[in-house]
C-alpha cells in the first residue's frame, strides 16, 4: 500500500470514528510544494535540442519526445521554450565514432549499425560530454538551459503467472469477486528515455536523470505504438517537470473540533 493511499484510508477512517462518536470534523486543503532538482534561475530560454533514439520502428523516439516536451513546457515553465529544428544528434554523434563503432550495409553504405537494444546507444554518449560542441549550440541559441540525451521505446513480450479478479456466483445468486492466479503471455512496450540537462553558457552536463516505464497488454489485445508510447510518457512527465520547476502535492487533513 502506497503512502498516499494509506494516508487517504486512514482520513476515512477518523471521519467514520468521529461520526459514530457524534463528534464534528472538518477537512482543510493541504498544498505541499516540492523544490526544483535543478537550479534554473540564471536561465531564460530552454532548448529542447532533440535526443538519440532507437528501438520500435514504429516511433520516432526523437522527434515525438522533442514535441512533447516543448510543449509541456510551454504550459508548465516560466523559461521560454525555443522553436527549432530537432537537431541531427545521431549524425553529430557518429564523426566521433572509431571505425570499429561502424557497419556497412547491403548497400555498400557505412555508418553506425541500428539502435535496437540498450547497449547500442552506449557508442552514442561521447557526445553528452562534449563541452565545445554543446557551447556552440549555446552561443547559437543565445545560452539557453539545453535538454538532450537518449530514448529507447521497444516492444516487449513477457510470461508469467498473473492476479486478476473474477466474478463467481453461488447457487442463490449471489456475487463475489475472489482472485485467481492464471498463467498468461503478455506483450506490450518498455521507454527508456534518459534527460541530460546542458549549462548552454558553459556547454557543461548539470544534471541527468534515467527513467523507466513499460506496459503490458494480454497477448490477445493490441494497441497501437504511438499510443502505448504517450501513456508512458505521461506517467513520466511529473517527474521530467519536478526537475524544473516546483510542482505542488495537494490533498486534505481531517481536523477534529
Amino acid at each position: 500500500m502506497t503512502a498516499p493511499i494509506a494516508r487517504v484510508i486512514s482520513s476515512f477512517a477518523v471521519v467514520a470514528l468521529t461520526a459514530a462518536c457524534g463528534s464534528s470534523y472538518y477537512e482543510i486543503p493541504l498544498e505541499t510544494p516540492l523544490r526544483p532538482k535543478l537550479d534554473v534561475s540564471g536561465f531564460e530560454r530552454i532548448l529542447v535540442a532533440g535526443f538519440i533514439a532507437g528501438g520500435s520502428e514504429d516511433v520516432d523516439g526523437n522527434v515525438e519526445t522533442t514535441r512533447l516536451l516543448r510543449s509541456q513546457l510551454r504550459n508548465q515553465s516560466d523559461l521560454r521554450v525555443i522553436d527549432t529544428d530537432v537537431l541531427p544528434l545521431a549524425s553529430v554523434a557518429t564523426q566521433g565514432f572509431a571505425q570499429a563503432d561502424l557497419v556497412t550495409d547491403d548497400d555498400g553504405v557505412t555508418g553506425p549499425g541500428p539502435i535496437v537494444e540498450d547497449e547500442d546507444l552506449e557508442p552514442y554518449e561521447h557526445l553528452f560530454a562534449d563541452v565545445d560542441y554543446w557551447k556552440q549550440i549555446g552561443e547559437e541559441y543565445q545560452q539557453p538551459l539545453i535538454v538532450t540525451g537518449t530514448v529507447m521505446f521497444a516492444p516487449q513480450e513477457r510470461s508469467g503467472i498473473v492476479q486478476r479478479d473474477q466474478e463467481i456466483y453461488d447457487s442463490l445468486g449471489r456475487r463475489s469477486v475472489v482472485p485467481v492466479r492464471t498463467y498468461m503471455e503478455r506483450k506490450g512496450f518498455v521507454l527508456k528515455p534518459r534527460f541530460v540537462f546542458i549549462d548552454g553558457r558553459t556547454g557543461a552536463v548539470l544534471y541527468s536523470e534515467n527513467f523507466r516505464e513499460e506496459v503490458l497488454y494480454n497477448v490477445n489485445q493490441t494497441s497501437p505504438a504511438l499510443s502505448s508510447y504517450f501513456e508512458l510518457m505521461d506517467r513520466l512527465l511529473p517527474s521530467f517537470l519536478s526537475t524544473l520547476s516546483t510542482q505542488t502535492i495537494r490533498g486534505t487533513r481531517v481536523l477534529l473540533q
